[in-house]
């Protein structure tokens, strides 16, 4: 990427704060809030989550952003592999920092917050 130009399509775009909100590029209704997918993305930045991805690793780290094609952004991530092809336990791991895990990759995300949190973030209304 050269310059330093607005990012392009398949860039990620960070949601923390009220930038994301009041950007030409955020769903806004006719009031002017933010659409309902956006808040509740907003609600889940710097919340830990752990990712898998489909060759068996996982990944541990606070929500950083999100983009269109829904590749994720974890900061401070922890990836956790199984040492032995065969049996789980135990399980090694690396510190990796800022990583982007691509949505085609993923098979499993969980959040960390309460049950009542879960299923509000479950609600399509």
């Amino acid at each position: 990427m050269e310059g330093g130009g607005p990012p392009g399509p398949s860039q990620a775009i960070p949601v923390s704060g009220d930038a994301y909100c009041n950007s030409s590029t955020a769903p806004v209704d006719a009031a002017g809030s933010c659409s309902p997918a956006v808040a509740k993305l907003r609600k889940l930045l710097f919340r830990r989550m752990l990712i898998g991805v489909n060759d068996g690793r996982y990944f541990h780290g606070l929500f950083h952003c999100i983009d269109k094609q829904g590749n994720i952004i974890l900061q401070d991530a922890v990836e956790y592999r199984s040492a032995a092809r065969h049996c789980s336990p135990p399980t090694e791991q690396r510190c990796l920092g800022l990583i982007l895990i691509p949505a085609a990759c993923r098979s499993s995300c969980q959040v960390d917050c309460s049950v009542e949190e879960k299923m509000s973030l479950l609600c399509l209304e």
